[in-house]
């Protein structure tokens, strides 16, 4: 029973330690190749971080109807151990393209950028909605 206690308090507490990483939240993406941005809800997915496109603008800034609304588009990220730096994956719906992804936070600014056989592209910044 000992055990059973201590188990559900070590859970509890790497579950709120995981709530309270920075990356979660709402963040609006830097215009992608067609000037269009979306808003990424990231958010706890089992052990990693992981971030699903919940709108989409135009290039005027219009909420606009998209096939990947829903779709995740980071996933298996987690912290790198600076507290600053991610590493997971990245799918760019204007490149229908998936990367091995790089995200930099600096206060409510992600610096996003993926790798794919060997070179790194970055797709610009990110800035935190909520």
């Amino acid at each position: 029973m000992k055990k059973l206690v201590l188990s559900a308090a070590l859970i509890l507490g790497l579950a709120t330690a995981a709530s309270a990483d920075p990356l979660v939240g709402t963040w609006r993406t830097a215009p992608d190749d067609n000037g269009d941005t979306g808003l990424i809800e990231v958010t706890i997915c089992g052990t990693s971080l992981c971030g699903t496109l919940v709108q989409a603008f135009d290039s005027a800034g219009n909420t606009m109807s998209s096939p990947n609304v829903g779709r995740q588009i980071i996933w298996d990220t987690n912290p790198t151990g600076d507290g600053s730096s991610y590493r997971g994956r990245i799918y760019a719906p204007d490149r229908d393209s998936t990367y091995n992804s790089r995200l930099t936070l600096s206060g409510n600014t992600l610096r996003v950028c993926g790798r794919l056989l060997g070179i790194q592209r970055c797709g610009g910044d990110w800035t935190r909605v909520n």
